[in-house]
C-alpha cells in the first residue's frame, strides 16, 4: 500500500488544535511537508515545532483569520505568488455557535456560509491550478457529521455542513479527471475543544452535569468511548495518500459507529 507523501505540500487549515492539527502531525509522519494556517501565531509556532522531519520536510505557517474571506484569500494568494503549490487541502475551520435553527438570525448564517463554503472555495480556486499542474490532488473537508443526520441544538452548523457537503461532491465530479479527489471527513465526538462546548451546551440547555452528557453520549457509540484526534487524523492521511487515488466524492464517519444510517 502505498501511503508515501515525501515532496508532496500540504496546506491544512485550522492547525493548531484539535482535529486540523492531528491531521498535519499525520501527513508529516507520511513525510508529507506541511503548510499550518491559522489566526493565532503563537499556537502556530507551537504546533509548527513538533512536526516530524525525520524526512527532511519542511514545514511553515500561515497567519490567516478565517472570520474575513477576503483576508484568507490575500494569504493564499501571497503563497502562491511566491512560486509555491499544494498537493493536498485541508479545510477545516471551527464550528459556529449552537443554538435552534428557529432562533438564529440571518446573519449568523451568513457569517458561517463565508467562514466555511466561500473560505474552502477561494482556497480551492487559488490551489487546483497547481494540482492540475501536478496530475495528484487530494482536498480533503472536515465537517461533521450532521451531514448526514443533524445533530439537535446545532441549526446553523446542521445548514451550513449541508452546503459544503454538497459543494464538495460537485467539485469531486468536476475535479476527478485530472486526478483530484475530493472527500469529506466528518467527525463524530472525539476529544477536542469543540466537542467540549457541544457537551457544556447540552448540559446548560438540559440542565444536568458535564459527566452525564458524556455517559449519555458515549452510550450511544458503539465503539463504547469518545474518539480521539489522532484516530481522526490518520483517516485524513489515508484519503491523501497515493492509495486513495480511486476514492472520491464520499462522506466518511469516523465517529466509532455512533449514526444510525448508513
Amino acid at each position: 500500500m502505498n501511503l508515501d507523501l515525501t515532496g508532496k505540500n500540504a496546506f491544512v487549515c485550522g492547525s493548531t488544535q484539535g482535529l486540523g492539527y492531528a491531521s498535519a502531525v499525520e501527513l508529516a509522519l507520511l513525510g508529507a511537508n506541511v503548510t499550518l494556517v491559522a489566526r493565532n501565531e503563537e499556537k502556530l509556532k507551537t504546533a509548527l515545532a513538533t512536526l516530524d522531519v525525520s524526512k527532511a520536510q519542511k514545514h511553515q505557517y500561515l497567519v490567516a483569520d478565517f472570520s474575513d474571506v477576503s483576508q484568507v484569500k490575500a494569504v493564499v494568494d501571497q503563497y502562491i505568488e511566491k512560486g509555491n503549490s499544494a498537493q493536498i487541502l485541508v479545510n477545516n475551520t471551527g464550528g459556529p455557535a449552537g443554538g435552534a435553527a428557529m432562533n438564529a438570525k440571518t446573519e449568523e448564517f451568513l457569517q458561517a456560509f463565508n467562514n466555511h463554503l466561500l473560505c474552502n472555495h477561494v482556497l480551492v480556486q487559488a490551489l487546483v491550478p497547481g494540482m492540475k499542474t501536478a496530475g495528484f490532488g487530494r482536498i480533503i473537508n472536515i465537517i461533521s457529521t450532521s451531514v448526514k443526520q443533524p445533530i439537535q441544538g446545532l441549526g446553523v452548523s446542521n445548514t451550513i455542513r449541508a452546503a459544503v457537503a454538497n459543494w464538495s461532491k460537485t467539485l469531486a465530479t468536476e475535479l476527478g479527471p485530472f486526478g483530484i479527489t475530493v472527500n469529506n471527513v466528518l467527525p463524530g465526538f472525539t476529544q477536542t475543544v469543540r466537542a467540549d462546548y457541544v457537551i457544556q451546551k447540552k448540559a446548560a440547555d438540559s440542565g444536568k452535569s458535564t459527566d452525564e452528557v458524556m455517559k449519555e453520549l458515549v452510550a450511544e457509540i458503539p465503539a463504547g468511548r469518545i474518539g480521539q484526534p489522532g484516530e481522526f487524523g490518520a483517516a485524513v492521511a489515508f484519503l491523501c495518500s497515493p492509495a486513495a487515488g480511486y476514492i472520491n466524492g464520499i462522506n466518511l464517519p469516523v465517529d466509532g459507529g455512533r449514526l444510525s444510517c448508513l
